[in-house]
């Protein structure tokens, strides 16, 4: 399952130079993960509100290029493995088709007290859609 989602930089995201800072680029991949559970019909907040919490507990991030001030970015969000309580995403950072970034994450699937959960059977379904 996967996602495409388009980012605008934004000035905030920049140091003095224009440049996207490194420290924006997970914020980036976590709007695309939102976004890919949202296109599945479920909310992360319906989630939260059945007490199951995806925390990261993995991410790797390689730089390829700089993204810069007013770039229009499309970020590739793709769902590549459901376990019993971790999920793995991995993504492509691009502009005019040219990789910027790519990445991986790891999320397990917790309580409000801190232990693992299995994987509801609404995500797990639409991992396996």
């Amino acid at each position: 399952m996967s996602d495409r989602y388009t980012i605008r930089v934004r000035y905030v995201e920049c140091d003095p130079m224009g440049v996207a800072h490194h420290s924006v680029y997970p914020v980036w991949f976590e709007m695309g993960r939102t976004e890919l559970l949202r296109s599945t019909g479920v909310a992360y907040a319906a989630l939260e509100e059945a007490g199951i919490l995806l925390a990261v507990v993995t991410l790797e991030v390689t730089y390829r290029k700089p993204a810069h001030y007013d770039d229009l970015l499309e970020l590739d969000t793709q769902l590549v493995d459901c376990g019993r309580v971790k999920i793995e995403h991995r993504y492509t950072l691009r502009r005019d088709g040219e990789t910027l970034a790519t990445a991986r994450t790891v999320l397990a699937c917790i309580g409000r007290d801190g232990r693992p959960v299995e994987v509801p059977s609404i995500l797990r379904g639409a991992a396996n859609a």
